[in-house]
């Protein structure tokens, strides 16, 4: 990546401001959306829920986000608008939140995938997590099978 993208970039927590746009995003990207009113509340969720954002020149064009439990982290929701794929901002909102999680004092961190979803177990996988277990029929909207992975920090 260019290293003027790289400065045109900002992470930052997600404020409610910022879930109009947060919105537009998770309907591109997912079968089955979260609702403007449960990120809402996920970010009232303080010391157990943590959401941040990717700004590329002041736009925010992904997100991601953890829910701390004891000395685990699971990665709830990740996403980069699909206009903005493939510039690597992907890695870099996953290389943040997994040094926010390492920072906290957590040691494993576990997330699920659709397992059509070959592009981010690529991603993840490039990170070390491994997979470790499938649920089956987890994805109820498409009756799609979820990849269980996991990554010891």
């Amino acid at each position: 990546m260019e290293d003027t993208i790289i400065q045109e970039i900002n992470i930052r927590p997600m404020r409610e401001r910022d879930i109009p746009e947060i919105g537009n995003i998770e309907r591109l990207c997912f079968s089955s959306p979260w609702t403007s009113q449960l990120f809402a509340l996920e970010l009232k969720r303080e010391g157990f829920a943590y959401y941040w954002i990717i700004e590329l020149k002041g736009k925010v064009v992904g997100y991601a986000g953890y829910w701390k439990i004891q000395d685990e982290a699971h990665i709830v929701t990740f996403a980069i608008h699909p206009l903005y794929r493939g510039r690597g901002l992907g890695k870099i909102l996953l290389d943040y939140i997994l040094k926010d999680i390492q920072n906290r004092g957590i040691k494993k961190v576990t997330l699920e995938v659709r397992e059509s979803n070959k592009v981010a177990q690529r991603l993840y996988e490039k990170f070390g997590f491994k997979k470790i277990a499938i649920r089956p029929r987890y994805y109820q909207d498409k009756n799609e099978d979820a990849f269980i992975y996991w990554k010891i920090l």
